[in-house]
This record gives C-alpha cells, structure tokens and sequence, in this order.
C-alpha cells in the first residue's frame, strides 16, 4: 500500500476532501484551497515517511550501545574470558579492534590452558570447548594450528571436539542422554560444521532422534535453548550436505524444531523466556523462516533491550547477532576483511551505589532431593542480589549454608545445606519466586520487595 492510500484512508484526509469539495464557490478560493490542500498532504506525508527512518536510527542506535555494553563488559569480566562474548563481537557489524585483539589473545592463552587442564583430567568440556572453536572461527583463526597437550600427546582442537562428540555419542546409546546435555551437544555439531568438518552421521542421528521424541526438557519444560541451538546445528549439517543418506528425518526435525520455536511464541513476542529470544530468533533466521516468524520476537527483544532487562553479558551475546539479523552460521563463511574499525568506548564516570535503607523480608525455602524441606527468614536490603542475600542469610548462622561455581552466565548454585546438585547425576537447583520460575541468575536477580524464595533440588 503507497503512502498516499495510506493517508486517504484516515479520517482526517476525508473530512478535508468534503470541506474542499462542498463549500467552495469561487475558482480562486478553490485554487487556494486545492493549493493548502497539497501542502497539508506533502506535510502529512513527509512526516510519515520520516517515521521509518526515525525508527531505523533509533534501532541502530539501540545496536550500538548494546555493541558498546558488550565490548566494554571485557574490561570488567572476572575469570575466564567468554568465548560467547567474543563470538557475538566477531559476528556484529561494528568492531573496536584492537580490543576484539586483546580478547582474542585471553582466549588462545588463559581459556585454552584451562581446557588443557580440564582435558588433561579426563573432564567433559564439549560445550565450552565448541563455542571456544567458534571464537576462533568469527576471527578467522587457522584451527589447524590450535592444539592441546595432554602428557606427551599434542593434538589439534578439532579432534578433541571430535573425541568429545563420540564420548557423548556413546553415553546417548547406553543411556539415551548426552554425558552433559543436548544443548552441549548442538554446541559440539554446530562448531565442528562450521569449521568444515564432516560431522558423522551417527553423531547427528542421535541429536536428529532426540529431536523426534522430543528430549529437550529441563524437568517439565521444553528446553526453547537447546531447540534453537539444535536448529541451527541442523541446518549447518543440512547446508553442508553431510546427511544426505537421511535427508527427509533431518527436514522432518528441522521441521519440529520450528515449529516448536513458533508455538512457544508468546502474545507479546518472546518465545519461551526473554532469556531464549536471541537465540530463538537466531535459529528461525538460519532456518530461513519469512520475517513474520520473527520480526515480533525482534521487536520484543528491542523492548526488553531498552528497559535493560540484558544487563548480564551473556544475555547480550546471544541477542546482539539476532538484532542484526545473523546466527552463529555466519561463522562458517566469515572472512575478516575490510572490517569496519569505528566503535570506540567514551570514557564513563563511575556510578557509586549507596546500599538502600529499605529491609525487605526474604523467606528462603530449600527443598532437598528426598523432598524434606527447611524455611528461613531474613531482612535484606532493597535491591540486593539474590546470591547478596543468600550471604546475609548464610551469615547469620541459622542452618543455612550454600557454595556456587562459576559459569558463563555468571555464579550458580552447586550445594545447598550440604546437597550437591551435580550435571553427572543430572540435577540442578531450580529457583523460584513466589512460584515463579526465576530467569535470571543469583547475582542478577534484585530483590525488590518480601518474597519467597524456592530453592528446590531437581532432577533434568
């Protein structure tokens, strides 16, 4: 439909017409009528076309400032660096660089000797060890020149990911579960065909079954995560020609997928959580899905984005290629040419928080695996963490106590009151408030007013 249609349809436009048409009785008043007409159309219609363009540079603005939020996380992140981080950075239209560079050299030296350490001692890294091979990859790192030393043996990056891939492969055949979980496993496939490397067909066969009797829960619920990351792992072996003796059982999974991803699609947007969007929205757009699939996920991503509901890194990743319309697929033929140079971070002044005045009541219930259960109360300050007030409360010697690992999202939960909630038994601690499921980690979850917190031992 033209602009011009567009403003006859409206109300105004018609009342105008009737007023030029009906009342005029000389030709000079209809001249001038005619002429003010026009103008009032030519404004009206300026204005309307200036709305695109307003929304287009509001969009790239937001893409900005996420793409700065992101860079300057590298100056604050704690521990190892983030591959994920990285990957998105590397897949963005703007770069800043040399500090892209910096980061870069992180990987290749502190992550890469902490995989070598984990490798050494037999541990199962498929998932960071793939989205490490993806880094590399979105900086057009020669792959074959990245190996790890593992006693006397030196071997290259891709046949570790290869050995961890079959060691998931056969835990599948034994057990019907990967060593860790499916969204590692995509991870695994995802990274080695974008690499170039044939993925067996035996190793996507199993991610292909798992598809069909729809394994990707977490407890009770669809895993939206693991689903995207397993379209995206699909296509790319679909793309490659890998699993040509199976075609129609891979078109028929990527078939599921999607439509999985669809109806989760909630009324304002988001499919599953605003935690899954990205990369939901990243599999639809490898999938090649038409914009309507997508574009109100996107548009709800942008709202969450300016309300800033993605304040954690990891969270910033996994929307920032999506807003631009790309997916980790873009890694498999990325050439690092002619790369635009322009984001620069302006110096902040940094911003000091008083802690709050305000106590609110925080009742804390943990659930054991045999289902016994202890409550606690404590008053913690506004605003406060919930891994905050989780110290406050372990501090005041009551009964509970807790511990947390590191991750990519941040801390998480391992033991509470002296129960382990480890991936090899294929438990976690699942939180919720008031009931209701929490989507965002201990450190990221702010405790605004009393609540109840469910800390629950559960089995995946």
């Amino acid at each position: 439909m033209s602009r011009a249609r567009r403003y006859e349809n409206t109300p105004d436009a018609h009342m105008f017409v009737e007023v030029n048409c009906g009342d005029c009785s000389s030709n000079n008043s209809s001249r001038l009528s005619t002429m003010l007409s026009w103008v009032f159309i030519t404004s009206l219609l300026a204005l309307a076309s200036s709305k695109p363009c307003e929304n287009e540079a509001a969009n790239n603005e937001l893409l900005l400032s996420l793409n700065k939020n992101l860079l300057r996380s590298l100056e604050t992140q704690g521990g190892l660096p983030n591959p994920s981080v990285h990957l998105a950075l590397r897949i963005s239209d703007n770069h800043n660089l040399a500090k892209e560079s910096e980061h870069l050299n992180r990987l290749t030296t502190n992550l890469h000797n902490d995989l070598e350490n984990s490798l050494t001692n037999r541990q199962v890294v498929t998932g960071i060890l793939a989205l490490y091979t993806l880094a590399l990859k979105s900086s057009c790192f020669d792959l074959h020149t990245v190996s790890f030393s593992i006693g006397e043996t030196s071997e290259s990056l891709l046949t570790h990911l290869k050995r961890q891939m079959e060691q998931e492969k056969e835990h599948i055949v034994f057990s019907s579960r990967p060593l860790t979980n499916y969204y590692q496993y995509s991870l695994g496939v995802l990274a080695l065909c974008t690499s170039g490397v044939r993925v067996n067909n035996h190793v996507t066969n199993k991610l292909i079954k798992a598809v069909e009797h729809q394994h990707f829960t977490h407890g009770d619920i669809d895993s939206i995560d693991t689903y995207a990351m397993a379209g995206m792992a699909l296509q790319c072996v679909k793309n490659g020609g890998f699993h040509v003796h199976n075609a129609a059982e891979l078109d028929a999974a990527l078939g599921k997928i999607k439509q999985k991803l669809l109806s989760s699609r909630r009324t304002d947007g988001h499919i599953g959580n605003e935690f899954s969007t990205g990369l939901a929205v990243q599999a639809l757009l490898a999938m090649g899905s038409p914009v309507a699939d997508y574009a109100p996920s996107i548009e709800a991503i942008r709202t969450d984005a300016r309300r800033n509901i993605y304040h954690n890194p990891m969270g910033i990743s996994q929307i920032l290629p999506a807003l631009q319309q790309k997916s980790y697929l873009t890694v498999k033929n990325k050439e690092c040419l002619n790369e635009d140079n322009t984001l620069v971070l302006e110096p902040i002044d940094p911003v000091v928080v008083l802690p709050s005045q305000t106590k609110v009541t925080l009742k804390v219930e943990v659930v054991k695996s045999d289902g016994s259960a202890a409550v606690y109360t404590v008053d913690v300050p506004k605003d406060s963490s919930l891994l905050e007030a989780l110290e406050v409360l372990q501090g005041e010697n009551v009964g509970f106590t807790f511990d947390h690992e590191s991750s990519l999202w941040g801390p998480f939960l391992s033991m509470v009151n002296g129960e382990q909630a480890r991936q090899s038994d294929r438990r976690f601690w699942h939180l919720s408030s008031d009931d209701t499921a929490l989507t965002e980690g201990v450190s990221d979850f702010k405790i605004q007013k009393a609540q109840k917190i469910t800390i629950k031992n559960t089995t995946y």
